[in-house]
């Protein structure tokens, strides 16, 4: 039979609120928003939900203190509603999900030509670890009795109805906070920095939104989704027009009249390019496959050369 008080890390003797002050603690620690794709994690929340289960209740733990409890199923769900059971949310309504954040990263167009994972850098809202994400010292609201609703009866012709509405004092939260958490200031968050690793697929347009999910606030609900905000770099040489480039060659009259061999910067090097003599002003070259990738697609956009005589001053 498991140790239900090891796995809390508590002893035999501590009390309902030792053990809740333990639970909330290993709760957080190791809730699956904060360690994803940790399966050892996952297993360690399901185990602390267990015993929480079961030392929590007064009768499940003398059963369990006799020898006399088999080993209790808890389904995912199960777990999850025990969470935010603890953490201040009551049956019948969703706990919330943090908010989604955005976040924004510069690339350039090189870097969407084969496309390229970077590192974004973001603060993000987690749980208070000081308070274990209750804002400070919570008490049942007297105007509820705690359960987040009020209730009025009225009797009727077919019986008795009963209207529930959210409780005003506490605004459906069951409880008030006596004494405010000077880590958090009451808000039971607070800002951590973060990194997230993101992809940016080829051809990306400028302002196109990636989403990162599960890199949100942290939120009893489980987190929010991180949107990365792409932002292309200015190219030196090169103009884009969706998946094409645009390239303004400056050749002198002398060059235009008799032709020449010149040298384009395109993104996956120098091309080498044949000017015909008589070349005129605004005359384009058209390079296919020289441009960007559309998004989704192996084919490439196409680069344009614009020709701009140099017209010598006097």
């Amino acid at each position: 039979m498991k140790d239900y008080y090891a796995i809390l890390g508590v002893g035999r003797e501590a009390t309902q609120e030792e053990i809740k002050k333990a639970y909330r603690r290993l709760a957080l620690q190791y809730h699956p928003d904060r360690n994803p794709g940790d399966k050892e994690a996952e297993e360690r929340f399901k185990e602390i939900n267990e015993a929480y289960a079961v030392l929590s209740d007064p009768e499940k733990r003398a059963q369990y203190d006799r020898g006399l409890l088999g080993q209790p199923e808890l389904r995912t769900e199960d777990l999850f509603d025990l969470f935010a059971q603890v953490f201040g949310f009551h049956a019948g309504r969703t706990a919330p999900r943090g908010e989604d954040l955005e976040a924004q990263v510069e690339v350039g167009l090189e870097d969407l030509l084969k496309g390229r994972e970077v590192e974004v850098a973001y603060a993000r809202l987690v749980p208070c670890e000081a308070c274990h994400g209750q804002g400070g010292r919570r008490v049942a609201c007297p105007t509820c009795g705690g359960k987040g609703v009020l209730e009025s009866y009225r009797q009727g012709l077919f019986g008795t109805f009963v209207t529930r509405s959210t409780c005003p004092h506490c605004k459906g939260q069951g409880h008030l906070l006596a004494e405010t958490c000077p880590a958090c200031r009451g808000r039971g968050r607070v800002a951590r920095e973060e990194r997230a690793r993101v992809r940016i697929p080829p051809g990306m347009d400028e302002n196109h939104l990636l989403r990162v999910p599960g890199y949100g606030n942290l939120g009893p609900g489980g987190p929010g989704d991180l949107y990365v905000r792409l932002k292309i770099r200015p190219h030196p040489h090169l103009e884009r027009e969706g998946a094409d480039l645009v390239y303004r060659l400056r050749l002198g009259l002398a060059q235009a009249a008799l032709g020449a061999r010149v040298e384009i910067p395109g993104l996956s090097g120098p091309i080498t390019l044949e000017i015909p003599p008589g070349t005129g002003h605004g005359e384009v070259f058209e390079l296919p496959g020289e441009g960007l990738p559309y998004p989704g697609e192996a084919r490439r956009g196409t680069l344009r050369v614009v020709v701009e005589l140099s017209v010598p001053k006097h």
